[in-house]
């Protein structure tokens, strides 16, 4: 155990105690299952973009993206360009879809397939997976970093990591995230700006973080390193999860308006951009320091303990844990989300009634929780984890949510097609050597065999019957048993009708009229 672990257990005691308040404040706020799991669709700009911030400020994008630059050198930015950009294909592609009142990624896909039941069934299991998939990673990040500066054991440390935010979140729900996301972040660019900083002037400088590592690792972007189509890989694989991975969609749900959303991300995105290079100076920092670490995912926790005195130390334990859980809380109520909205309804045929769904939520809550942390030992490093993941989960589904959306011809079919050929290729991809070697990750093909297939299927089913208005009463209706979304609240967005694909505003209340039905 580490000399000042007696200071890193009470830092970390004080910052539970302070997130489980603020849970506790937000509790009393909590009347409906929209109040728990989506605050109420009412989050202005500053709380939209701190907990987007925090969120994108994750686990991958600070300890991995640490580990990951300290073998990769400047390739560390990597991470935080490609969420940029994904942020920024979000903004364009897709902040619209708040007019109409969604619940989770799987309603707004079946939607876009004529209101299709087998479509939101599938994308809902895949989207469970996919939560509780970043949900592990976290938990992964969070324990090796708490592991490393207390002694304390892994499996312990990792329930330790659950527990930190599974307790303000089963206590105050999506509000209580938001809240505790926005001093999360702040912590967060603090921490890591300090840790940049002062590892750069204990190094000597930017010359004296580059002497240590390879001469490849030092060139622009660390493309040398890894090679120019890995690269372009993996900044990609990190924009497709923004694009694709739920906790996001939630954030566009759960706005106030469409125009908050645009504000908010577009703030996001360029902060993201300035905080990437932040964490590629701490890696090859502490590879000049310990150029000899077994886990390149410890060079974080290496720098808090070596470079700080204690109570920088103790800090910098607050902010590395405030990025695992700021991430972690997004996607276990976005889980919950599609479970009692999507996966309850495939299981049952029904709904939860409206009166219990803030004590499902939490009792859901609790066991995505428990999944996660059996997920949690499937890969050596957290980039490796979630780069799998997405490659192999999410690519298809955004292949084929970009069809359904812009293209009138697609249909349930070639959806699924999408969704199947994307997995099946990634998952070759992964598997042999020689072709993991080559694409760095198998995002790219994993998209290209998704479009092709999606395409190709659409063309030779025929096309769907149901058009987008009466695809949009059918799952308002269903909505309306949970009491969540079919009322959207806080003014809906003032641009709505001039915005691209928008429409005016419903007289039943459910959200606006869509855009021209499909032929």
């Amino acid at each position: 155990m580490n000399d000042g672990s007696p200071v890193y257990l009470i830092a970390l005691v004080g910052t539970l105690i302070v997130m489980l308040g603020i849970g506790v404040w937000v509790s009393r706020r909590n009347r409906s299952g929209e109040d728990f799991l989506l605050a109420g669709r009412k989050l202005g700009t500053p709380l939209l973009m701190g907990t987007t911030l925090a969120t994108l400020v994750g686990t991958g994008s600070s300890l991995g993206a640490v580990g990951f630059a300290y073998e990769n050198g400047w390739a560390g930015a990597l991470y935080g360009i490609g969420g940029a950009a994904g942020v920024l294909a979000l903004v364009w592609l897709f902040s619209d879809v708040r007019r109409h009142g969604f619940m989770t990624f799987a309603e707004e896909m079946s939607y876009y397939f004529g209101a299709n039941r087998l479509i939101k069934a599938v994308v809902s299991v895949v989207l469970l997976l996919a939560s509780v998939g970043w949900l592990g990673a976290h938990i992964m990040g969070g324990a090796l970093y708490l592991s490393f500066l207390t002694g304390m054991e892994p499996a312990l440390a990792k329930v330790v990591v659950a527990l930190g935010f599974g307790l303000y979140t089963v206590v105050g729900g999506y509000l209580a995230v938001v809240v505790t996301d926005a001093l999360q972040g702040t912590i967060l660019f603090v921490g890591f700006t300090v840790l940049a900083v002062v590892s750069l002037v204990y190094t000597g400088g930017f010359s004296g973080i580059q002497e240590g590592a390879p001469e490849e690792a030092t060139s622009m972007l660390g493309i040398e390193a890894l090679g120019a189509l890995p690269a372009l890989s993996l900044a990609l694989v990190i924009a497709v999860g923004v694009l694709a991975t739920p906790s996001y969609r939630q954030r566009i749900y759960s706005a106030a308006d469409v125009g908050t959303v645009r504000r908010s991300f577009t703030w996001v995105a360029l902060l993201f951009a300035v905080f990437a290079v932040l964490p590629a100076v701490a890696g090859l920092a502490a590879r000049a320091i310990d150029p000899g670490l077994a886990n390149p995912d410890a060079a974080f926790p290496m720098l808090a303990t070596t470079v700080f005195p204690v109570w920088l130390g103790a800090f910098l334990l607050v902010a590395g844990l405030s990025a695992t859980m700021s991430s972690g809380d997004s996607d276990a109520v976005a889980g919950v989300t599609i479970l009692l909205r999507d996966v309850v309804q495939l299981v049952t045929g029904r709904l939860p009634r409206a009166e219990h769904m803030v004590r499902y939520s939490r009792i859901a809550l609790v066991g995505v929780l428990v999944l996660a942390l059996a997920g949690a030992l499937v890969a050596d490093t957290i980039i490796d984890y979630i780069t799998l993941m997405i490659s192999t989960v999410l690519t298809g589904l955004l292949v084929a949510s970009l069809l359904g959306k812009f293209w009138p011809r697609a249909t349930w079919q070639g959806g699924l097609a999408a969704m199947v050929g994307g997995s099946a290729v990634a998952l070759a991809v992964q598997n042999i050597a020689a072709w993991s070697e080559f694409w760095g990750n198998p995002v790219i093909p994993s998209m290209a065999a998704a479009l092709v297939a999606g395409v190709a299927v659409s063309l030779v089913t025929p096309r769907s019957r149901v058009t987008r208005e009466e695809a949009l009463r059918l799952l308002a209706e269903e909505r309306a048993a949970l009491d969540v979304g079919t009322h959207l609240r806080g003014g809906e967005d003032s641009d709505a009708a001039d915005a691209p694909g928008g429409g005016a505003q419903r007289a039943d209340g459910t959200g606006t009229e869509p855009p021209e039905p499909r032929a």
